[in-house]
């Protein structure tokens, strides 16, 4: 399992973080998310591939790109 974090644009509210948080753990049930949403970032511990995840997020209404 590897951590990996993402810059997330969309998130509003708290429905919009926990959407994120199904939207990856969809690709690994076991992941473990963390969603800061007044900076956007979110991290995740998945041993889901990060291009799978970022592309899914972005299809979901949340561009997401890897944050250093």
């Amino acid at each position: 399992m590897s951590t990996i974090k993402f810059d997330v644009s969309g998130m509003t509210c708290g429905g919009c973080a926990k959407s994120v948080e199904r939207i990856i753990q969809k690709n690994d049930a076991s992941a473990k998310v963390t969603v800061d949403l007044p900076t956007g970032r979110v991290e995740a511990q998945t041993t889901a591939d990060p291009s799978v995840i970022a592309a899914a997020l972005t299809s979901a209404g949340f561009p997401a790109k890897a944050a250093q």
